[in-house]
């Protein structure tokens, strides 16, 4: 059988935009003789949903789109396309999240989803009913099983093995399934397609059954999706990958002898794409067409600028160089370089104009107060509010610069630095900033190399450096990371580190930065565990980790 495997940018709830492009590229997948075309998870109206599954017009929309997708798509071709569906059940959740197979203007089959995932940043059970069983269709000559998604991860890599009750993929083999198709909306992190890949390939190898997995491409809100699309044969070889971070359309042939698909992982040019595609989808999908950002002649706002203008072109990006008394000249040379090597509009607009006027207005309340961290934070958010300013004037988005060792900590100021839009690098550890910036660097030479080179500072008082207040980056990072992804506990991380004390301390500012971060904006996800969603911290609390 010939199959089209279409990895699609669904936008959520634009019912008739994506409807129209699953019938183009039906219409494609059929001038290419393909028997079958097959598209991700929830296609028809986007994923994730979220609460627009709690609203009638959703499902009614749903509803009325696969309809037309029945009645205007070709003939003579199949179409197995993702959706939500009226579940039939009288009591409890009757929403279903389902795929089906149209041909000759008919549904023929309906596979429901079975495994509803609940962890990191997935909720599917708050809004689904599970299948109540799994069967096969019989279809050209092949016996289909349908897997979605979650269907086919009967044990959790992320959750050390843990077993789902029921395994879809067991049950289709049961049915005699001798194809599986499965339809997914499997997000982004570093090292995912190569996980994706293992998991697929180990279960053609141990049933002889060849997959045929379409993922979906694309950014919605914090979440990327890469495509990345694939065809395992019954021996378990990859012997076709869709693009990386694109709509994909191609086709393979379950009979052919299968030939090894090119698969590569190189993690920081995966991340710089994933930030692209995600700032780029997060832009056209809310409808706008302008960026801008502070640029401190610092590493991080060198980066976003960088990916900003990947992602816009440089005629969409407008930079603020913002210096106080503090500023150094290597920073403002810096970010005029790198302005001028991105070829985007730089504004220098002087803070120093307004902050002294804000210490003397400040100045009856705080006397006889020495001066603290107050003073400068009142610098950054001078730097916020004009920031904001050119947002709401020339409706440009503000993108966020802080990374996620600042974020992580608290090292950042509310309502200041923290402002923006979308957090493009907020998922990025410091260390990972700098390894991200060479690798560009590598390929285009984009980032002076004093950017990279200096000592990081926020430049907001005389002799500043970060390792004021934090641990150096690459200790800081290390103990980041036991903790918020491997979920170490105080006294494991410790045995890792000598100095228990700079363990506590940063364990403390994790917790005390919890409100900071419950306010920040959407962090475009590329690690395992994100802030946002998929971290649910209590703010109000008491520690119990240290």
């Amino acid at each position: 059988m010939k199959i089209a495997l279409a990895q699609i940018n669904s936008i959520i709830a634009d019912f008739a935009g994506n409807t129209q492009k699953i019938l183009d590229a039906a219409v494609k997948a059929k001038k290419n003789n393909a028997d079958l075309v097959v598209f991700p998870e929830l296609a028809l109206g986007g994923y994730p949903p979220m609460d627009l599954l709690d609203q009638e017009k959703y499902s009614e929309a749903s509803r009325k789109h696969i309809r037309m997708i029945q009645h205007e798509a070709p003939k003579d071709i199949g179409i197995i396309i993702g959706y939500v569906k009226k579940s039939g059940s009288v009591s409890g959740k009757n929403l279903v999240n389902a795929a089906s197979l149209v041909y000759n203007n008919q549904i023929l089959f309906t596979q429901e989803k079975t495994l509803l995932p609940t962890y990191d940043v997935f909720d599917e059970a708050r809004y689904f009913q599970p299948a109540a069983g799994r069967s096969i269709i019989e279809f050209k000559g092949m016996k289909i099983g349908i897997a979605i998604c979650e269907d086919v991860w009967w044990e959790q890599e992320q959750h050390g093995g843990e077993r789902y009750p029921v395994d879809p993929v067991a049950d289709l083999l049961d049915c005699g399934a001798n194809l599986l198709i499965v339809p997914s909306a499997s997000p982004y992190f570093s090292g995912k397609p190569e996980i994706r890949r293992n998991l697929i390939e180990g279960i053609t190898r141990s049933s002889g059954v060849p997959v045929v997995y379409v993922n979906m491409v694309g950014g919605n809100d914090s979440l990327i999706f890469d495509g990345q699309s694939m065809f395992i044969s019954g021996d378990g070889t990859c012997s076709a990958i869709g693009k990386a971070f694109q709509e994909d359309l191609f086709c393979i042939d379950t009979e052919k002898n299968s030939q090894p698909g090119k698969f590569e992982f190189e993690k920081y040019h995966e991340i710089e794409q994933a930030l692209v595609l995600g700032i780029r989808d997060y832009m056209n999908k809310c409808g706008f067409s302008k960026v801008h950002l502070g640029l401190s002649g610092g590493i991080d706002s060198a980066l976003v600028a960088t990916l900003a203008t990947m992602a816009m072109g440089p005629e969409h990006v407008v930079c603020f160089a913002m210096p106080s008394r503090y500023s150094s000249k290597g920073s403002v040379d810096d970010a005029d370089e790198l302005a001028k090597r991105l070829g985007i509009t730089l504004h220098t607009v002087s803070i120093e104009s307004v902050f002294p006027g804000m210490l003397h207005a400040l100045e009856p309340v705080f006397k006889d107060k020495k001066e603290d961290v107050t003073e400068e934070n009142i610098q950054a958010r001078i730097r916020g509010v004009i920031l904001m300013a050119y947002a709401n004037k020339f409706q440009s988005v503000l993108l966020n610069t802080g990374n996620k060792s600042e974020l992580a900590t608290g090292y950042c100021t509310l309502y200041g630095d923290m402002c923006g839009s979308l957090a493009v690098i907020g998922d990025l550890y410091k260390t990972e900033v700098y390894e991200l910036c060479r690798d560009i660097n590598r390929r285009y030479n984009y980032i002076p190399e004093t950017i990279i080179t200096k000592l990081p500072s926020a430049e907001l008082k005389p002799d500043q450096t970060d390792q004021d207040t934090l641990p150096p980056y690459e200790v800081l990072d290390t103990i980041l990371d036991n903790y918020l992804l491997k979920n170490l506990s105080f006294e494991e991380i410790c045995r890792q580190h000598q100095d228990p004390e700079m363990v506590k301390k940063v364990i403390q500012m994790i917790g005390l930065a919890e409100y900071k971060r419950r306010q920040a904006p959407p962090v475009l996800k590329v690690s395992q565990k994100a802030f946002g969603t998929g971290r649910r911290i209590p703010i109000a609390r008491r520690f119990f980790e240290i």
